[in-house]
């Protein structure tokens, strides 16, 4: 397996965990918010990784990056997040090279996502790209590498079905809430957090239930009002939370609160009540289990639902992972080209040391020395050498990074490679 070196050392690496092995709670100690990802980037700078991204999102949490060692990236994760090292042990994957390349291609395309073909998570890698950027943290391979996904995940889109119908976790709560509350129209519904799934699960709502009795809550009131207008819906202060939960019949908390803000204490209950945590970390306090009246569902029961639209989506997979093999052996034979490329020119600038002394050497020596027409010879022996040597190391069954080794050691040379 060739390695995709910045010097003789560095090793490119994807790690992470996901939905797979983690659990909520997990993944909750390992989420980054915007703050913690910016902090990481800047520790990562100063301490000299040349090339990083880092996605953290309900469903995983990952850094892509270069590094002499993987514990370089999982020491930014633990210091920036509430996990362990310990605890990522546990749960997490390690990838490296192909197998790194492999597994950000099956992300960014929606392969590898809790619900199958799910296309948010490429614009979680575009946004996590351009902060890697702006913090100087982003070399020519990995800039290949996210184009090279964002065109993988754009093609399949495109001309694969595999995100088909109508199907996420917030489509999944409304299909939840339908088939078990009765009677929903005459339903009261609190919707507490007005992020991205918040706002989803809201449109989904109104959309799916034609229900009008939705109440909005938000910590900043003015984006709960942006949304309530857009809607037809109402609106009241966070201070009202706890007045607003008694009346509910069903409660949607979609926060990104780092730790709970509804538990058993502040609940005052006289009929059932179901709540939706679609929050990572969990927003929504275990013990309010205790209650006899309350049903607490999490997001990744809701993510576990399966349905035809999913069943459908899965006979596009084959289509898929067509479309990543081709765009992916574009890439890798872009990045042979890079690696082989500077070994090549410094071949070439090798052969024409020798000729250039055997030149001056047959010119002093030879009388009449045609040095024109030796100079035209020899230049096209030197061509033809230099392709026979590219051709070789752009054949798919070459281990490159031996062959260099090799032509290296022969002809005394050393090509540095920059990505």
């Amino acid at each position: 397996m060739e390695n995709f070196n910045m010097s003789k050392n560095t090793t490119f690496y994807a790690l992470g965990l996901s939905y797979k092995k983690a659990d909520a709670t997990i993944r909750g100690k390992f989420s980054l918010d915007a703050k913690a990802q910016s902090i990481l980037l800047m520790q990562a700078e100063a301490e000299g990784i040349e090339a990083l991204i880092v996605t953290s999102t309900c469903n995983r949490t990952e850094i892509y990056g270069f590094a002499n060692h993987p514990y370089e990236l999982i020491k930014l994760l633990c210091e920036n997040s509430n996990g362990t090292v310990e605890e990522f042990q546990k749960v997490a994957y390690i990838y490296k090279n192909q197998d790194a390349i492999s597994h950000m291609f099956r992300v960014g395309t929606g392969l590898d996502s809790q619900i199958l073909g799910d296309f948010e998570i490429i614009s979680q890698i575009k946004n996590a790209f351009n902060q890697s950027k702006s913090n100087g943290l982003i070399n020519t391979f990995m800039e290949r590498l996210v184009n090279s996904v964002i065109q993988a995940s754009k093609k399949i889109k495109n001309e694969t079905q595999i995100s088909s119908g109508a199907t996420s976790v917030s489509f999944a709560a409304v299909q939840y809430i339908t088939r078990n509350v009765p009677d929903i129209a005459n339903k009261n519904i609190l919707l507490f957090g007005t992020g991205k799934i918040g706002r989803n699960t809201c449109e989904n709502l109104v959309k799916h239930t034609k229900h009008e009795q939705i109440t909005l809550i938000n910590r900043t009131k003015d984006k709960a009002e942006k949304l309530a207008a857009k809607l037809d819906l109402v609106v009241k202060d966070y201070a009202d939370l706890q007045l607003e939960l008694q009346k509910a019949d069903v409660v949607v908390v979609a926060t990104g609160a780092q730790n709970p803000t509804i538990d058993k204490a502040i609940l005052n209950l006289k009929k059932p009540l179901l709540i939706l945590d679609l929050s990572i970390p969990k927003n929504v306090n275990e013990n309010v289990t205790d209650l006899d009246h309350v049903t607490l569902i999490h997001m990744d029961y809701l993510s576990q639902m399966t349905d035809e639209t999913l069943e459908n989506r899965k006979r596009h997979i084959p289509a898929a992972e067509d479309i990543i093999e081709e765009i992916k052996e574009e890439f890798n034979s872009w990045t042979k080209g890079r690696k082989f490329a500077p070994t090549i020119n410094a071949l070439k600038a090798k052969l024409n040391e020798i000729k250039n002394s055997e030149l001056d050497f047959q010119s002093r020596k030879i009388a009449g020395f045609n040095e024109e027409q030796a100079e035209i010879i020899t230049n096209r022996l030197i061509h033809k050498i230099t392709t026979q040597f590219a051709n070789h190391l752009k054949d798919e069954n070459t281990s490159v990074d031996e062959s260099i080794e090799w032509i290296e050691k022969v002809f005394k040379i050393e090509a540095v490679i920059k990505y």
